[in-house]
């Protein structure tokens, strides 16, 4: 359970996002909504992984994607798993919201289709799950869902779920400066009750993701966890730029 498989053409890295676009995600967040933040850190993030993938001028299929977008339904904005470069060509579509956040509906989605594919990636990098909200869900509890997911395995370890929460009532204490920002552990003061629920489904961040992190001048602590409070576009932006820090060969 090292999480040290390197991402290749031959083992590529399943990333799966997933994207709240209930009504409040057309709130500010800075200059911009919160989707709009949401779309520009996740281009970015797709394109470090086009980076990572190319070698003489050819983007090999390092990283496969599969996207979700979730409110009163659950939308595959992708069509089904699609390799880094096809997807950066494609560009992210656009997220129209709607009103709910039926989360438990989406992370069955999620599971749903890990049970279908997680076997062709027996021998790759841990799949992760990006799961990017602001607020807490509509509908039934999400949290024994993701449980189940992050009990699945490959040889590499469990999978990995990522939480991205869109809000500035998460730390006691604001982020000063992402780039020197430890991260939040088990015993960071949280000041939302839903944030210590997803603490609680975070995955701790791999060594392998944290050399890579700081390779692009981030200092995450060795105990952190997977949860990232984007009180701001460039914590948003930290976040999403963890989901590609599988480390490649």
């Amino acid at each position: 359970m090292s999480y040290q498989v390197m991402a290749t053409s031959r083992t590529p890295a399943l990333i799966i996002y997933l994207l709240d676009i209930s009504a409040s995600m057309n709130s500010p967040l800075g200059t911009q909504s919160r989707i709009d933040v949401v779309v520009d850190a996740l281009t970015s993030a797709l394109r470090q992984m086009t980076f990572r993938s190319t070698k003489g001028g050819r983007v090999s299929p390092r990283y496969s994607i599969a996207m979700y977008a979730y409110s009163d339904n659950v939308y595959d904005v992708l069509g089904g798993i699609r390799t880094v470069d096809k997807v950066v060509r494609l560009g992210v579509p656009e997220l129209r919201t709607e009103a709910r956040t039926d989360m438990e509906k989406a992370f069955l989605q999620v599971e749903k289709l890990l049970l279908s594919e997680i076997h062709n990636y027996q021998n790759c990098p841990a799949p992760l799950v990006c799961h990017m909200t602001d607020g807490i869900y509509t509908g039934k509890d999400p949290f024994p869902v993701v449980e189940r997911i992050r009990e699945m395995a490959v040889a590499d370890g469990k999978v990995l779920v990522e939480n991205i929460f869109i809000s500035d009532e998460i730390l006691t204490e604001p982020v000063q400066d992402p780039f020197y920002w430890g991260g939040i552990t088990a015993q960071t003061p949280l000041r939302n009750d839903f944030a210590v629920k997803l603490r609680a489904i975070s995955s701790p961040v791999p060594e392998s993701y944290r050399t890579m992190m700081f390779e692009c001048n981030y200092h995450i602590e060795p105990e952190a966890l997977m949860l990232f409070p984007g009180a701001n576009p460039d914590l948003v932006a930290m976040g999403f730029q963890m989901s590609a820090a599988t480390p490649v060969r």
